[in-house]
């Protein structure tokens, strides 16, 4: 990791712990079993990849889930269960964010939605309190307002354009190895954040 002037963060795994054992079983609590297979960390249904790229509205994905499940929960049902996944912020992350603040320019890129986006907008105020998690950067990109996500090299290539960041000058941190690979591939730096592991721990 070397000239580094820009450092782009993934946010679940990364700055904000999430659980897909608790998402699993709380839709196999509702009669859907092998949620998994619809999403996890490696891969997302067309269904989740669209709710991701904000192709279709939470009331369309709702409709849709329970057609493509033969179910039939309610918004709410469907809701909780899926903010299940959201656990809590990572205090240590904050506070290194705010500590390499002044030495780099700082991007978010999240592959999220409209529901997410809501859920851990009021886990930050409750558990924070103050400002909101994109006072920590200079601009925050989630999939669902800028219609592409990761794996794929199109968000990283629409921040290196709009902020005008020399690729070998940028590092991203992920922890996907598929969100990786694409970095990589495009001459960013990159660091794997392994479990266990926090950016608290990077020589940042």
């Amino acid at each position: 990791m070397e000239n580094i002037k820009s450092i782009i963060f993934d946010f679940g795994g990364v700055l904000f712990d999430i659980d897909f054992t608790k998402l699993n079983i709380a839709f196999a609590a509702l009669g859907i079993q092998h949620f998994e297979d619809m999403y996890s960390l490696k891969k997302a249904s067309p269904l989740f990849q669209s709710l991701e790229e904000g192709k279709v509205s939470p009331e369309e994905f709702y409709l849709q889930f329970c057609k493509e499940t033969n179910s039939k929960l309610s918004n709410e049902q469907i809701d909780i269960a899926w903010n299940l996944l959201l656990v809590s912020f990572r205090k240590e992350a904050l506070v290194t964010l705010r500590k390499i603040r002044p030495h780099y320019k700082l991007y978010l890129l999240s592959n999220t939605n409209k529901i997410h986006l809501q859920a851990f907008n009021k886990i930050y105020n409750e558990q924070i309190g103050e400002g909101s998690l994109e006072d920590y950067f200079d601009k925050a990109y989630y999939s669902h307002e800028i219609g592409c996500r990761k794996p794929g090299k199109e968000p990283y290539e629409l921040i290196l354009k709009e902020n005008n960041l020399i690729p070998s000058e940028t590092l991203f941190i992920d922890d996907s190895i598929q969100n990786i690979e694409t970095a990589r591939h495009l001459g960013i730096q990159t660091v794997l954040l392994k479990p266990g592991m926090g950016i608290e721990d990077l020589n940042l």
